[in-house]
């Protein structure tokens, strides 16, 4: 996903990843980009820049081609627009995992999948119970339940051997079923309402799709062109357009070009190769700087425990760390999973609080839950307060309670 080694052919990022790459851990420089970006937002937010930050994100941009015209402020262009290409490579992502990947073994996805289902339910469960009464509130149910993988695998890649690498892909593949879930659950419950002729264009660009995908075709331009008025339409429609980049993802052929010497980059590894170091090193960046502000300055102890920042981090920090392991801990007691190699119960206990860390997900998803609430809850204190306190956490349980694994095993692995 997102978080691995860094391609070393991105023309434009290249000679940044290359002198990074000398001094820092590859899985980390995401993680740490987004920190950098949180951090350049809440000083923005919190100083004489606050109201220029904030006529920056108001700026209106519009396209139009004679009566046809999508205006909006720099704000949503972000989060409408360059968050549907992450979520295309969140897409290419799932498919690869799914036919090739972790997800395509039975016998290895049962772990994290009942993780997964356990990290999402938990925390829902705490935060609904912390705003019940409060239909208004109860909205942001899902804010918690999300995982930013971005941020978790990059506070792991900073502790080095002392974690092994089967622990590394049990967190990355829990990643992938939460970044499924996060995808359905906003197609069911952050739907507007619908507007079916923008519907029917958007199922006839899908229709469009299948059938380039059926004919073989595995050149770049058709997918792109479809792709475009598909992402336009399902805007139009009601639907959150980022889950235009999903479904435009699952119909990117993962099979080699007819013709190609064996070993060569499918479509789909061409286009996640291509696509990974502009998210990583550009979009999650400017999502976070551009969602990450929160002005500090009249925030109390009383702000804090508002029912609703209150149960984000809640949910976040404890709800996420007991759904994690409570179901990790079930699955293999009923003998459903079992631990992967050179992972204890530690382990297991510091990953599922590092999925505590909900950032750039748990932001999106409160976007879409609270659009229509203005300035009535502030689901950023919550969702910076419980992913501080996972990383804190689950950084000193993994530094402190952990073994370093045996070097000769992990070289035999």
């Amino acid at each position: 996903m997102f978080w691995r080694k860094i391609p070393s052919k991105g023309r434009i990022f290249q000679p940044m990843t290359s002198a990074l790459n000398r001094y820092l851990p590859k899985e980390a420089l995401p993680g740490l980009l987004l920190m950098g970006a949180m951090v350049a937002a809440l000083f923005a937010a919190n100083s004489p820049l606050s109201g220029w930050y904030e006529r920056l994100l108001g700026v209106y941009a519009e396209i139009s081609v004679g009566a046809f015209e999508i205006r909006k402020p720099i704000l949503l262009w972000i989060n409408d627009g360059l968050m549907a290409v992450f979520f295309f490579l969140v897409g290419l992502e799932l498919k690869r995992e799914i036919m090739a990947g972790e997800l395509s073994d039975k016998r290895k996805v049962a772990l994290p999948l009942v993780a997964a289902i356990g990290g999402i339910a938990v925390p829902a469960l705490v935060y609904a119970w912390i705003n019940r009464g409060d239909e208004a509130a109860l909205r942001g149910w899902a804010i918690p339940a999300a995982t930013d993988i971005a941020f978790a695998l990059g506070v792991l890649a900073l502790l080095g051997n002392r974690v092994p690498v089967a622990l590394k892909i049990f967190l990355a593949s829990i990643a992938v079923i939460d970044d499924l879930a996060a995808i359905i659950i906003i197609a069911i419950f952050y739907t507007a309402q619908l507007s079916l002729p923008s519907l029917l264009l958007a199922g006839s660009c899908l229709i469009g799709l299948l059938v380039v995908n059926r004919l073989g075709v595995t050149a770049k331009t058709p997918y792109l062109l479809l792709s475009i008025v598909l992402w336009v339409a399902v805007l139009k429609s009601g639907v959150h357009a980022t889950l235009a980049g999903v479904a435009v993802a699952a119909f990117i052929p993962y099979r080699p070009p007819k013709g190609a010497s064996e070993g060569s980059p499918t479509l789909l590894e061409s286009l996640e190769h291509d696509i990974h170091p502009w998210v990583a090193y550009g979009v999650l960046p400017l999502f976070a700087f551009a969602n990450a502000g929160v002005a500090l300055g009249t925030v109390t102890v009383d702000s804090l425990l508002q029912p609703v920042p209150l149960g984000i981090a809640a949910g976040l920090f404890l709800g996420k760390q007991i759904g994690v392991f409570a179901a990790s801990l079930l699955a293999v007691k009923l003998g459903i999973a079992r631990l992967p190699s050179q992972v204890t119960w530690t382990h297991v206990y510091g990953v599922a609080l590092l999925c505590g860390i909900g950032f750039t997900m748990s932001l999106f998803i409160g976007s879409l839950a609270f659009t229509e609430q203005g300035a009535a809850f502030d689901e950023r204190l919550g969702i910076l307060l419980g992913s501080l306190l996972s990383a804190v956490g689950g950084t000193l349980v993994l530094r402190f309670c952990t073994r370093s694994p045996d070097r000769n095993q992990l070289a035999a692995d």
